[in-house]
C-alpha cells in the first residue's frame, strides 16, 4: 500500500480539496508554491500511462475546477500540471499555480509552511470551488 493509498484511506491526515469515486486531490506537504496540489486516482497503479483509459480520460475534468480555483486564489498566470512521478509508485499529477518557468521545478528548495497556513489554503481553495459551483 503506498502512502497515497493510506492518505485516501484516512490513514495519513491530509489537507484534502476534492474527492471523487475515482480521484483524490490534497495539498502537496512540500509545495514548491502555494496551492501547490497532488491528484490522484483512488486505484494503485505506478505510472501515469498504466492507469486505465476510463480513469486517465477523467483526470483532467477532476482536475480542471481544481486548477481554476487554484488559479484564481493564487492571482496566478495559469495552473500546470506535472507528471514526474518518482516520489510515490502511484500514478499522480502536481497542480502547481505559475508566473514563470522556474516556478514548476520540483527540485528547487520546497516551501516550510505551518498548519495553520495549510489549511488556510486549503480553505481559500475549496471556498473558490464552491463559489464557482453556486
Amino acid at each position: 500500500m503506498t502512502i497515497f493509498s493510506k492518505i485516501i484511506a484516512g490513514e495519513i491526515p491530509s489537507y484534502k480539496i476534492a474527492e471523487s469515486d475515482k480521484f483524490f486531490a490534497f495539498l502537496d506537504i512540500y509545495p514548491i508554491k502555494k496551492g501547490h496540489t497532488l491528484v490522484i486516482p483512488k486505484i494503485e497503479v505506478d505510472k501515469i500511462f498504466d492507469v486505465p483509459d476510463e480513469y486517465l480520460a477523467d483526470l483532467l475534468l477532476f482536475a480542471k475546477p481544481i486548477a481554476k480555483a487554484i488559479e484564481k486564489t493564487f492571482n496566478c498566470n495559469r495552473v500546470n500540471i506535472i507528471t514526474v512521478g518518482l516520489e510515490v509508485p502511484h500514478a499522480h499529477v502536481h497542480l502547481v499555480p505559475t508566473n514563470h518557468l522556474s516556478d514548476m521545478n520540483l527540485g528547487k528548495d520546497k516551501l516550510t509552511l505551518s498548519k495553520e497556513e495549510f489549511i488556510k489554503i486549503q480553505e481559500k481553495i475549496i471556498s473558490e470551488m464552491n463559489n464557482r459551483n453556486s
